[in-house]
């Protein structure tokens, strides 16, 4: 991890951990807002993403005293909502909830893309991020640790197969960098979506697949079995599985998220909503909700998220680009 990569994440952990200090309270109204607000949720609803905006942005409603409405808008890898929210007028009444995607990954991914996470977004916050869990059906692949999971594949050079939720996701990634930094050749087996690609794993049609933590940890039993953690220490939901960056120095991937709003808000909203972002997550039954979802909660502020998508972006795009991947 870089110098500039850790200390970024260092004030993001040490801040999410103040803010659970905070008193709930409100503060004195300004003008904004005078009416709703829409945030733009680029997946369907019902997802983790769908399920933190519509906790999050509720209560922020109740602080700031207008409705945020939340406006499901998937397709495209997130790219449908967020040229929704690029092309808003930048007035504070539209907001976007993206992810690693978003912010990070889609600029190399995709051939032609219709906005510029870096120029066409004002950050306001990351929110969030979500801990990746190395999942092995030992039944088909009886290996304990990634060191054997290595060897193994040296031996028989794509014998092994992975499942993924779709191309470019964030565990499709993180399973190209373990390749690319392991030496090995993976054979990638791609889903529409997370469940159909768990139901296979735990059925032996696939050996192994990276998912997050919330999903992972309702599925090991049994043959399938957690033997990393994409963390860079070890995770505190599953205590005794080792990090990959143990056998692998410097491997470090999460599914993370924040929000933004068009370039060119003014100023004093884009405070406005940081500091009401504060101010919720600081509240202990929005946080323990949360946690419970298996959110590891995260605030920063715009530059720190800025600078946080920027680092994303150059660490992702030389996995992209090394691995040669590329959607339409």
């Amino acid at each position: 991890m870089s110098p500039t990569r850790r200390s970024i994440l260092k004030t993001l952990i040490a801040a999410s951990a103040a803010s659970a200090l905070s008193p709930w309270t409100a503060f004195a109204q300004s003008a904004y807002p005078t009416r709703p607000v829409r945030v733009v949720v680029p997946y369907a609803a019902g997802g983790g993403t769908d399920f933190f905006a519509r906790l999050v942005f509720a209560a922020m409603g109740e602080q700031l005293g207008q409705q945020f409405v939340i406006e499901n808008k998937p397709g495209a890898g997130t790219n449908i909502g967020a040229d929704t929210a690029a092309r808003a007028e930048p007035d504070g009444y539209t907001l976007l909830l993206g992810d690693t995607a978003t912010f990070a990954t889609n600029r190399t991914l995709y051939r032609k893309l219709s906005f510029d996470p870096y120029k066409d977004f004002t950050p306001i916050s990351l929110t969030g991020r979500f801990a990746l869990v190395l999942l092995v059906n030992t039944n088909k692949l009886p290996v304990k640790s990634v060191q054997e999971l290595v060897a193994e594949a040296k031996k028989n050079p794509g014998r092994i197969n992975y499942a993924t939720p779709g191309l470019g996701s964030p565990f499709h990634l993180a399973t190209e960098l373990l390749s690319q930094g392991a030496g090995i050749k993976l054979t990638h087996v791609p889903y529409r979506g997370a469940a159909p690609a768990v139901q296979d794993l735990v059925a032996g049609q696939v050996d192994m697949m990276f998912i997050d933590f919330a999903t992972a940890r309702s599925q090991i039993s049994g043959p399938i079995q957690a033997i990393a953690v994409a963390s860079p220490q070890e995770f505190s939901g599953l205590p005794g599985v080792p990090p990959v960056a143990a056998d692998y120095s410097g491997f470090e991937a999460w599914a993370w998220q924040g929000f933004v709003a068009p370039v060119n808000t003014p100023s004093d909203i884009v405070t406005k909503l940081n500091d009401t972002y504060r101010r919720v997550i600081g509240n202990a039954e929005v946080r323990a909700k949360l946690i419970g979802a298996g959110i590891d909660v995260l605030q920063s502020s715009p530059s720190e998220m800025a600078a946080y998508m920027q680092e994303e972006g150059a660490k992702w795009e030389r996995v992209i680009r090394t691995a040669g991947i590329t959607l339409e």
